[in-house]
């Protein structure tokens, strides 16, 4: 799996092993092209082949908020380095509608094709940071269905989780 972020391949490897699948982790600094979450993908894993030269996972994802037009989507990592989780809040401080969804794209390319599938779960941003668990936007992520945040309850995360439905499906299509 090609990714510098260590919480994001430890949360996919305990996908992978749910699913009888061995991951190992390759950091590779690539540049990171502007488009939907399966052209990022798409370029990643192409470059990531060239480099390493046999198949590969990897990802995108982000927090799409309703009420900012989809902000900060595929921008997600760069916006969260930048203001963070209290720049997103201030920018929904006086906003009734906080509804969102966390999306991810999962791709695997072997240097002929790809197989790209994406999970989504949908939530609503939280007023204030809440938990201390997992990463990224997940203390102000709360999923539907559940009265804490993904940072407050890590387990449930794992369960639903954007990146634990992309990756199950590209797995059990990898099976195929």
């Amino acid at each position: 799996m090609v990714t510098g972020n260590s919480n994001k391949f430890e949360e996919t490897e305990k996908i992978a092993k749910l699913n009888g699948v061995e991951l190992e982790r390759r950091d590779i600094d690539l540049p990171e092209i502007r488009g939907t979450l399966e052209e990022i993908v798409k370029d990643k894993a192409r470059q990531a082949f060239e480099i390493i030269g046999f198949p590969i996972v990897c990802d995108d994802s982000g927090l799409f908020v309703n009420e900012l037009d989809d902000f900060p989507g595929a921008f997600s990592k760069f916006v969260f380095e930048k203001i963070g989780n209290e720049g997103i809040l201030k920018l929904l401080k006086n906003l009734q509608n906080r509804g969102a969804e966390f999306r991810c794209t999962a791709c695997y390319f072997d240097g002929a094709s790809f197989v790209i599938s994406s999970g989504v779960v949908k939530g609503t941003v939280t007023e204030s940071l809440r938990g201390s668990s997992g990463f990224g936007y997940d203390p102000i992520f709360l999923p539907e269905g559940n009265d804490k945040t993904f940072a407050e309850d890590l387990n449930y995360k794992m369960r639903v989780s954007h990146r634990k439905k992309a990756f199950t499906k590209l797995f059990s299509q990898l099976s195929k």
